[in-house]
């Protein structure tokens, strides 16, 4: 993300692609809750911002430091480490505030928009 980015968004557009790509996860998480020996992966969310956030920091190189695997709670048979409650669960909270983040950016994109416009 460029400098000019950065300014007009502050961090909410590296915190959108960070739960655009957590929401691509958990789903693949889910098609894959019945593969056996499958390991369940998640993105630590907070310190996957608070690398993105660093002067160099970026969308990727966060990923690749703040993603790990699930420990089950109740593991299964076939080694597949998923839980499909607590994956559902995990995609409408991360759902919702990628919709909340999304909505916070449509509202900064508008006032952009008319202070252009000079209205």
């Amino acid at each position: 993300m460029s400098s000019v980015e950065d300014s007009l968004f502050g961090i909410h557009g590296k915190a959108l692609a960070l739960r655009s790509q957590r929401l691509e996860l958990i789903a693949s998480n889910i098609a894959n809750a019945s593969t056996p020996g499958y390991k369940a992966r998640d993105i630590d969310f907070d310190k996957a911002l608070a690398a993105a956030s660093q002067k160099q920091g970026t969308v990727a190189g966060a990923l690749e430091t703040a993603m790990g695997y699930r420990i089950p709670l109740q593991p299964s048979a076939d080694g597949n480490t998923v839980e499909m409650s607590t994956e559902q669960t995990l995609f409408s909270e991360n759902a919702v505030k990628y919709r909340t983040t999304l909505s916070f950016l449509e509202g900064r994109l508008n006032t952009i928009t008319r202070a252009l416009k000079g209205e």
